[in-house]
């Protein structure tokens, strides 16, 4: 276990208060602590670069800490705020097949190594800014007339991400 692992972590366990803050209407407080888990999320990468303290465990928990927070925040933005179900059913429809196809790699004895491409980080990029802009419009009523848009570029970017994962998984299992 080492700094960057710790911090991942950190992000894991903000969840369940981001949560809860939402349930209880708290959005602004709720907002907080999901910018705190979204700098973690930038943190912990940095961090690992610098000190050149990458791990095999690192490299699955950070990817596993983005998909339980964004998964969490956009199931419950969808049931307690005005948000797209869509949305919502497109980025978790995205992450159950990738971590089903990583499961069928991993069990027919491929190797699998997490490796984040470009277009999934700008995909995780845009769904932490779609919560963040949704949260900011909840707590502040402050609307973007750009909202709509990001929706639809953060699905976009999602398929496309999702699509180029799943190619990478049929070269390995080819």
């Amino acid at each position: 276990m080492n700094l960057p692992n710790t911090i991942t972590l950190i992000r894991v366990v903000l969840i369940p208060f981001f949560v809860d803050l939402m349930i209880y209407e708290y959005y602004r407080h709720a907002l907080v602590v999901f910018l705190a888990a979204c700098l973690t999320d930038a943190l912990d990468g940095m961090i690992a670069r610098l000190t050149n303290t990458k791990t095999e465990l690192g490299a699955f928990l950070d990817p596993m800490a983005d998909k339980l927070l964004i998964v969490s925040s956009f199931v419950t933005l969808a049931i307690l705020a005005p948000f797209p179900v869509w949305l919502v059913i497109t980025v978790v429809s995205r992450d159950v097949i990738l971590t089903l196809g990583s499961m069928v790699i991993y069990f027919t004895g491929h190797d699998l190594k997490v490796k984040p491409s470009i277009i999934g980080k700008m995909t995780t990029f845009l769904q932490l800014l779609v919560v963040t802009l949704t949260l900011i419009h909840v707590a502040y009523g402050i609307s973007s007339g750009y909202l709509h848009a990001v929706y639809w570029a953060t699905a976009g970017m999602t398929i496309a991400s999702g699509v180029q994962y799943v190619l990478r998984g049929m070269k390995i299992m080819a």
